[in-house]
């Protein structure tokens, strides 16, 4: 299933029924597991491993070179999983040794036309990136979060679970799990409450959750005083678990 006229480095390992199209180029240690399509006019650098059953479209550059004035060729990688959809004219680079020498691509991700993702960058599972999102290096990107078109993240910014972010939406500082975000530089709109229910949180999770945005962005407090609160709450709520343990963890300040 690889056609005649697709280039295919000695080093690369083909898994069974994968499917390149022609005029790709697969340069360098790069590995494709079972199931995953390659359209016409990919190029895939390596060192890079693509799990199962990804598909990826037309005209994109997998594991090219960190886009980092510092990085003088080192030997760096990609790692994307299993079932991922990525759009075509997407790229994707590898990480630097400065960045811990890795970009990831979790698992069942939606990564539309034009995106571009930076070196290091760490994107866990059931992630949406519309079309023509920029995420700049050392950038998280935790489960289930959803970037609008054109959103750019600025470097070292983590983005958190099942959150949200609008069209043309510049993320400058953390973007804390389950919030809405808008504008530039963006600030918080809201908790992410539709999407809350489409991945199935109760509706009991829903109102703890609006009282814990109500605390952290609405009642006045300051981010310490507002900290301490959601750590009582989260006593008995993982939800408030995950954005309490978030918000300590934050290098980059929290957008509010």
């Amino acid at each position: 299933m690889i056609d005649t006229r697709a280039v295919i480095s000695p080093q690369a390992r083909i898994g069974e029924s994968v499917s390149i199209g022609p005029w790709c180029l697969v340069e360098g240690e790069v590995s494709i597991a079972t199931g995953t399509t390659v359209a016409p006019h990919v190029v895939i650098r390596g060192p890079t491993r693509i799990g199962r059953d990804n598909r990826i479209h037309s005209f994109c550059v997998i594991g090219g070179d960190p886009q980092d004035k510092k990085y003088g060729g080192e030997v760096t990688r990609l790692e994307i999983g299993d079932r991922n959809t990525i759009r075509e004219h997407c790229t994707i680079n590898r990480g630097t040794i400065q960045g811990g020498g890795v970009t990831r691509l979790g698992n069942e991700n939606w990564i539309m036309a034009n995106v571009h993702v930076a070196h290091d960058c760490l994107i866990g599972n059931g992630v949406v990136m519309a079309n023509n999102t920029a995420v700049a290096g050392h950038v998280v990107i935790d489960d289930h979060a959803t970037l609008g078109g054109f959103t750019a993240v600025h470097q070292f910014c983590r983005i958190g679970a099942y959150s949200f972010t609008a069209i043309a939406s510049a993320v400058t500082r953390d973007v804390p799990p389950y919030v809405m975000m808008a504008g530039n530089s963006a600030s918080v709109h809201g908790l992410n409450r539709e999407g809350l229910k489409r991945h199935g949180f109760s509706s009991e999770a829903v109102e703890t959750l609006k009282r814990a945005y109500k605390i952290l962005y609405r009642s006045g407090l300051a981010l310490s005083e507002a900290l301490a609160q959601l750590e009582e709450m989260a006593a008995s709520s993982p939800e408030v678990r995950r954005l309490a343990d978030f918000v300590a963890a934050s290098t980059r300040g929290i957008a509010r």
